[in-house]
Parts: structure tokens; C-alpha cells; sequence
């Protein structure tokens, strides 16, 4: 059975919540000492100070939080009561003494009023209220019972009041900001004010870049520098339930569990945003043997973006000091990630939304008007005399014409509404274009497709489409080919589409054929891939986009390597 085991890392102090204690447990000292005329009751000071310090150090521990922030209210209680016992003899004898303590009560109510729990911070001022009475009946002064002071009874009730009041205020000013946020603002307006926003930070990022693939890359690298990863990688959510390989780094192919709903460490972090411990590898291809799996989930808020997943073929390779290490550099990735992914989806929003408008245009515009036209030159040649051979002609040339450009226009339309079907994944994409075009030109279309069950990220996955679309339609109409062959390869985050023809080169291609080259040679650029054109022997041209860098390339590099070095 695996060891899955949830690791939580322990969050940093807060610098203002330490500075707040220490400022408001120096006051008290100072108002103690003033109260007593002596240092004999700071023993109080010095307990208050441990009682709040695991909620100091641990605000988000489900327990350790609240049950301190209890411990500060009961300790609070005791030391209000005791001080002003002990006081001087006129503080004493009115019990005002307990205005020296009491000013720390805003320190726990102002915590749970921060973390919005204001139930939590009724409670706490419950609680000190009970102490503070119980004290006041159990505690004598001068043969009185400390509850019949009016003077102890005028302090508590005012501090009690004060904390109750700021408590209640900050409840109301967070269901007036809720209720404020809930406001349905103008949608355009609103998203052209974020996108101006996105547009100017991404302008200001490191490298003015906000590409999934980069950023996943320099994680990994940093992340290795921390902590052994024999194979490590960055998954990211696509849809349907499954991930996607943003980056990968290991001398090995690696078929990383890719679902969510599966018995796994992967979907354990993915549904807890805890990081996981296990003691067997998250790949499906692994051979066996001591494993440790490290999966840290990439969270932004409330929103999982993504897990990075590390492995080292050692047991207990990752104990809680690793672990937070790790997690330190995960945290601010996470933001970055989340802005990345955002950035590519609206992008992506935007170029669909354009392809579909320029789909509508076409169809409802051009091709309804060239098809009556062609109904037009149907009729003429029906009517026609038969001495009128040569017009005949004329209009059947027109008619052919008519023809080749409605069939480019529903090509036009075919290749504007193709997507990478979210199941289908991108080589049935292209083999399904490739076949529709190759039938429509004449063309004998010979496929070769090779893709693994991970996916790659979407946006990668539509330009790689539109680049294998370009290549096939340039080959359709300026190539004068009889053949095209068509070769996906798809092991993320490594991909290889290489789309060949045995037409006359790109030597004698109109000017629109090369403009089709800059337009793939932009799209590869734009997803860090790198755009190949050669010549084919003994005829045609190949054009060839590869992305990332192929697992299966780099370990026969790596044996050659081993060999020479055996060799000298």
C-alpha cells in the first residue's frame, strides 16, 4: 500500500502581528509596574507572552490558533483581578487596577476580527468576562468581595464594551464590503479596466513574460537546487478531470498520472492544496524499486493552478525541513503560474472569438453572394443559343472559377472552426484536417501519429493546429504536390509536427505562400517553439515546428556521451 501522508509547512510570523504584541505587552508591563509600584506582578506579563505564542506562531493551525487565543482570555482574566489586588492602596481599595492588563484584551479580538471570525471573537470576550467575574467573587480585598468594587466593575465593563464595539464594527464593515463586492459592475467596462491592469504588470514582470511553459521551467530549476528530484514536473489543469505536462526535467520518458480521479498522491494534493509524501513513483511507465514522491500543490487563493511533482529514486528522500523548503519556492510561483495560465486563457477567448466572428462574416456574406452568383451563371447557360458557342464558354470558365473559390472559402471555413477536441487531442485535430484538405485537392495523405495520453496545454496545442493547417494549405495550393505526409509526435511537454509534400519547393511559391511562412514562424516563436523549412529530396518541401526538447532524443544523446567517455 502507498504511504501518502499530508504535509503541512509551518507559515512564517506575521512582522505586524509579533509588533503588535510586543508593543501592547510593553504597555502593560509599564501600566503594571505603575499600578503595583514594583516589578513583583510582571510574572503575569511574561505568561501572557507564552499564552499567545503558538497562536503567534501557528495562526493558521486549527486548533493551536484558537485554543492560545482562549489561554490569552482566561490568562487576561486572572492577571486583571490580580493586579488590581495588589495595586496601591486607593487603586486597590476601588479596584481600577485591572485598567493596566485589560488594554491587551484588543489583541486577540483584533486578531479574529482580521481572520474574519468574529464568532471566535465574541467567544474569547465570553470568556474573559467569565474569568473576570469569577476572579471579582472568588478574590477579597480588605474583606470585600473584588465583584462589589465599583471601581473593578466600571474598568471591566468599559474594556469588555470597547472590545464588543470594535468587534461589532469591523462584522458590519465586512458585510458592507461583501455586499458592495456582490455588485454586478459593467462587464466591459470592468474587463477593459483588467485587462489594462494585466497589460501593464506584464509589462513590468522579469522579462516581460507571461508564458505557463517558461515559468514551470525556472521553477524546476530552482526547486532542484533545494531538494534531489531524479525526475520532476509541472501539471496544470486542462478540463475533463485530467492535467497537463507544462514542463519536465529527468534523463527519463516519464507518463505521469494524469487524472484526477485516480487512487494517487497527485489527486490527493490536488483536492486537500496540502503537499503529499508517497513511497511510489506518480508515473505509470516507472519500473519499480525505492521510490519518494514529493507533490506539492501550486495554490492561489482558494484555486489549485497546478501541482509540481518531484521524485528520487531513494527512500525518505523528502522529510518536513525539505518539504518546506520546497514550499517557500512554490508559494510566490503559484501567483505567477495563476497569472500565466489566466493570460493564455484569455488570449485564447479572444482568438477564438475572432475566428468564429470572421466564420460568421464569411457565411453569411461572400459565400451566400458568390453561391447566387453561380445559380445566376446556371441559368444563363440554360437559356443560351447554340450559336452562341463561345459565350457557352466564357460562362463555364466562370463557373469553374466560381466553384475553386467557394470550395476555398468552405475550407477557409473548415480550417477557421477546427479546435483540438478536448478528448480527441491535438493529432486527430490535424489528422482530420490533413485528410479533408488532402481529399478536396487531390492529394494522397500519409500519416504518422505517435501521442501519449498527457496532453499539452491548450494554447500550445491551438497554434501547433493552426501551424500543421498552414503547412497542409500551402502545400494544397502552391506546391503542385501528389503527396503529403504528415508526422505528429506529441510526449509532453516535447511535441514534433513535421508536414512534408513532393511538390516543386518553396523556390517558385507566390508571394502569399511565404507570407503563410511568417504567419508559423510568428506562431512557433510565440510558444517558445523552434519553426524548420527544408527541402525535401528529391522534390518538395518540409516544414517541421518542434517544441521542448524529446525525452527519448536526450537519453540517446546521453548514451552516446556515456559510450565516448568509456571509449577515451
Amino acid at each position: 500500500m502507498p504511504a501518502s501522508t499530508p504535509t503541512r509547512p509551518h507559515p512564517h510570523p506575521h512582522p505586524l502581528a509579533v509588533a503588535a504584541r510586543l508593543v501592547m505587552l510593553a504597555l502593560v508591563a509599564v501600566l503594571t509596574v505603575l499600578a503595583t509600584d514594583g516589578a513583583g506582578q510582571l510574572w503575569w506579563v511574561a505568561l501572557l507572552a507564552a499564552a499567545g505564542l503558538p497562536a503567534l506562531l501557528a495562526p493558521q493551525h486549527r486548533l493551536l490558533g484558537p485554543l492560545s487565543r482562549v489561554a490569552e482570555a482566561v490568562v487576561l482574566g486572572l492577571a486583571a483581578s490580580q493586579v488590581a489586588a495588589v495595586g496601591t492602596t486607593g487603586a486597590a481599595a476601588y479596584g481600577l487596577g485591572a485598567s493596566a492588563v485589560l488594554p491587551y484584551l484588543a489583541v486577540p479580538v483584533t486578531v479574529t476580527a482580521l481572520r474574519r471570525r468574529f464568532v471566535e471573537g465574541a467567544v474569547l470576550l465570553g470568556v474573559t468576562a467569565t474569568t473576570l467575574v469569577v476572579c471579582g467573587v472568588v478574590t477579597r480585598v480588605d474583606g470585600v468581595r473584588q465583584l462589589t468594587q465599583p471601581g473593578y466593575l466600571a474598568v471591566c465593563a468599559q474594556w469588555l464594551l470597547l472590545a464588543g464595539l470594535g468587534l461589532y464594527t469591523a462584522s458590519v464593515l465586512h458585510q458592507l464590503m461583501r455586499v458592495r463586492g456582490e455588485g454586478k459592475p459593467q462587464p466591459y467596462a470592468e474587463a477593459t479596466r483588467l485587462l489594462t491592469q494585466l497589460r501593464t504588470v506584464a509589462r513590468q514582470l522579469p522579462g516581460a513574460t507571461l508564458d505557463p511553459g517558461g515559468i514551470s521551467e525556472h521553477l524546476l530549476e530552482e526547486l532542484r537546487t533545494v531538494a534531489r528530484a531524479d525526475r520532476a514536473a509541472v501539471l496544470s489543469a486542462s478540463g475533463g478531470g485530467r492535467l497537463v505536462v507544462l514542463a519536465q526535467v529527468g534523463a527519463e520518458r516519464v507518463d505521469w498520472e494524469t487524472t484526477l480521479d485516480a487512487d494517487s498522491a497527485i489527486a490527493d494534493a490536488w483536492a486537500s492544496q496540502q503537499p503529499q509524501t508517497a513511497a511510489r513513483s506518480q508515473a505509470r511507465s516507472h519500473c519499480g524499486g525505492d521510490v519518494s514522491a514529493l507533490i506539492v500543490p501550486l495554490a492561489a487563493g482558494v484555486r489549485t493552478v497546478g501541482l509540481v511533482v518531484l521524485e528520487a529514486d531513494a527512500p525518505q528522500a523528502y522529510p518536513p525541513p525539505v518539504v518546506s523548503r520546497v514550499t517557500a519556492l512554490t508559494g510566490p510561483a503559484a501567483l505567477r503560474l495563476e497569472a500565466a495560465l489566466l493570460f493564455d486563457e484569455v488570449r485564447s477567448l479572444a482568438t477564438n472569438e475572432e475566428r468564429q466572428r470572421l466564420a460568421r462574416e464569411i457565411h453569411d456574406g461572400v459565400a451566400q453572394e458568390l453561391v447566387m452568383v453561380g445559380y445566376g451563371i446556371d441559368n444563363a447557360l440554360a437559356t443560351v443559343h447554340d450559336d452562341t458557342e463561345e459565350t457557352a464558354e466564357s460562362l463555364r470558365t466562370l463557373r469553374q472559377e466560381v466553384t475553386r473559390v467557394i470550395t476555398e472559402l468552405r475550407l477557409s471555413l473548415f480550417e477557421l472552426r477546427s479546435e483540438v477536441d478536448r478528448h480527441g487531442g491535438l493529432a486527430a485535430a490535424i489528422a482530420e484536417y490533413a485528410r479533408t484538405v488532402g481529399a478536396s485537392g487531390g492529394l494522397r495523405v500519409h500519416l504518422s501519429l505517435d501521442e501519449s495520453t498527457a496532453r499539452l496545454p491548450a494554447a500550445t496545442e491551438a497554434e501547433l493546429l493552426r501551424i500543421a493547417q498552414e503547412a497542409v494549405t500551402n502545400a494544397r495550393k502552391h506546391a503542385g504536390a501528389a503527396n503529403l505526409w504528415v508526422t505528429c509526435e506529441v510526449d509532453p511537454p516535447y511535441a514534433q509536427i513535421e508536414v512534408s509534400d513532393d511538390g516543386h519547393g518553396i523556390a517558385d511559391q507566390r508571394p502569399d505562400g511565404r507570407y503563410g511562412l511568417a504567419i508559423m514562424a510568428e506562431r512557433a516563436e510565440r510558444i517558445r517553439g523552434r519553426l524548420e523549412i527544408r527541402p525535401r529530396q528529391p522534390s518538395g518541401t518540409t516544414v517541421a515546428v518542434v517544441v521542448g526538447s524529446s525525452p527519448r532524443r536526450d537519453n540517446v544523446r546521453g548514451s552516446a556521451a556515456a559510450a565516448a567517455a568509456e571509449g577515451e
